[in-house]
Order: structure tokens, then sequence, then C-alpha cells
């Protein structure tokens, strides 16, 4: 994420007397502040946040090249930010709530949240690769990259696969028309949803135009972007096609990698959302149906007791007859006269 202001007061307070660069901890009463030189990078945090300030230090310097740019020369002040409220205070009203840090090319300073920030606030090591590629983009290519192109390559810089996921799972892939790269950069002003799909068109846009060139990769582009000062003959120049034809290129092979993918989703989606509004519908009238066949079931076996009952006593009516019938024979005689004793 990028702040593109010549200063920003409350935080140019603290950061700019780089010489004490603990002065940036000064408001914070809670406890005393490190500084770490290496390179071309100061860190400066909490005491508390001091293992974090050396794995960030470590970082920066091990992965010190960016896709396409020349190795970055200018120095960086690396600010961890003890808490929210702090992190808050250093960048001042000019980033969205959902930012977990901030980078101020024009100052070559970033501010990042520390060892108390929320899940939210994603790797650290990930973020600050992120933020160092804001900077060194600027470095090279001034005030020349819009906000899309700027954000898209910080994310293919710094690796954020996840960028790619939000493709995978988005069910806006169904419904939405991609944008024009000209409407992109609407998105980021548009609230944290809106902001998260632009951040993944953007990285798509980016990683797609990288791919034009497998052997130079985005490093004949900038340098015909930076002498023309036009990212459409950049384009052109780089790789042979207008800014519409490959706004064409990227919208297809978008379409193409995640468009069934996303298909899938949206049903999967939507039949589990009918199964949430259906599945106590079926229980309660699998539980209706049972009752009424365990109430047939009783009737049944009712009735067959019943008849079965019924059998037996006209079996036994039918032997009571003849058994009183054999009884008169035996009494009369054979010849139906009556029996001498």
């Amino acid at each position: 994420m990028i702040v593109r202001v010549a200063a920003i007061a409350a935080l140019a307070l603290c950061l700019f007397a780089r010489p004490s660069g603990l002065a940036l901890l000064a408001q914070s009463p809670s406890a005393p502040g490190i500084r770490l030189d290496a390179g071309r990078f100061t860190v400066v945090a909490d005491a508390r946040d001091a293992r974090l300030a050396r794995a960030l230090l470590a970082a920066a310097q091990a992965t010190d090249t960016f896709p396409g740019l020349p190795r970055p020369r200018a120095h960086v002040l690396i600010a961890v930010a003890p808490n929210a409220e702090r992190f808050r205070q250093w960048v001042g009203p000019h980033a969205p709530e959902w930012g977990a840090a901030i980078a101020i090319p024009d100052e070559q300073r970033l501010v990042l949240q520390g060892g108390r920030a929320g899940s939210d606030a994603g790797d650290p090591v990930v973020v600050l690769r992120h933020e160092l590629a804001h900077l060194a983009l600027h470095e090279r290519m001034g005030r020349l990259p819009p906000r899309w192109f700027d954000e898209g390559y910080a994310s293919v810089a710094a690796g954020e696969w996840t960028r790619d996921e939000a493709f995978e799972t988005s069910l806006a892939m169904v419904w939405r028309t991609l944008p024009s790269l000209d409407r992109l950069e609407e998105g980021f002003f548009a609230g944290a949803s809106e902001a998260t799909w632009s951040y993944a068109m953007a990285y798509r846009v980016v990683s797609e135009l990288q791919a034009l060139d497998p052997v130079n990769g985005l490093s004949n582009f900038f340098t015909y972007w930076k002498t023309t000062g036009s990212l459409e003959k950049g384009t052109r120049q780089a790789y042979g096609m207008t800014g519409e034809q490959f706004e064409m290129h990227w919208k297809a092979r978008t379409r193409r990698r995640y468009g069934a993918l996303s298909l899938v989703t949206n049903i999967s989606a939507v039949f589990g959302l009918f199964g949430v509004i259906l599945l106590p519908l079926y229980i309660s009238r699998r539980r209706r149906d049972r009752r009424k066949l365990e109430a047939m079931r009783a009737q049944d076996l009712a009735q067959d007791e019943a008849a079965r009952a019924s059998a037996l006593q006209a079996l036994l009516d039918a032997g009571s007859a003849a058994n009183s019938t054999a009884e008169v024979g035996s009494a009369t005689g054979p010849s139906g006269a009556p029996g001498v004793s």
C-alpha cells in the first residue's frame, strides 16, 4: 500500500530525524526504542519488537532485488509501530482501515504494524517485501506508474499468491465484468471488499504483463516506459501490442484460467445456500413421514393380530362343532336307535 504525499505531518515529525532514528518512538512511553542499521536500511522499533525488527532487517537485506528493476540504492527507514493506535498516529488520516503497512515513496520510508498486530495484518516479512517493492519502483519510475500498476507490481514482487486465491474463490468472477485498466484504479477507494478484488486484478494484470516476455520479464518494458514517459508506448515497444490488445489478452487469459473454477465455486455455493435453507425442512419432513410410517405399521400390526385372532377363533369354533356332532352320533348308535348298555 502506498501513500503519495510530499510529507505527512504526523509521520514526518517522527521520521525526518534519521540521525536519531529513535525519535520515532518518543511518543511511546510503554518501552524504550531500538535502532538497527545495516546496508541501506534502518529499522526503528519498540524494544518489545526487537526480535521482529532484526528479522525484518535480515529479510530486507537478503532479498534486495526486484523484478525488472536495477538494484535499489536509496536509504530506507523502516518503522515498526508498537500497536495499532501508534500505527494510526504515525500514518495519519491517509491509510484505509484495512491497511497493514504504509510506504511513503517520496520519503523512502515505510511503517508496519508490530508483533501485537492482528492476524489480518499478514506475514510481516511478505508485507515488508510488498512495501519495499513500492519504494524500489518509485526510485526507478518516479510518479509514472498508476495506482493499479504500483499495487499489482508490489504483489507480484512479494509473491502474494493470495491474490490468485482471491480469484479462485471469488463469486464475483461469474457475475461481474472485468474492468478496463482505466477503471481499475477506482476499486482501491471503495471499501475493503472492493479493494481486495482490485488488488487481485492488479496482481493478475502485472503477472500477465511480465509473462509476455519470458526472457526479460519487465526489464525492457520499464526501460521503454521510463524513456517515453508513456505506458502505452512502453507496452508497444516491449511487447509489440497496443494497450487495448493487452487488455483483451489479460481478460481472456483470466477468464480461461479462473472462469470455470469460479463457476464451479458459484454452483457449490448456491447448493450450499439451498442446503442451509432446505435442510431443516427436509429433516422436519423426514420426521413427519417417519411418524406416519410408524403409525401405519402399528395399524397394520393391529389388523394382522385381529385377523390371526379371528382365524384362530374360527378354527376353535369349527373344532367344537365337530366334537358336538361326534358325541351325538355315538349316543344314538349306528342305526340311529338309542344304545343299550
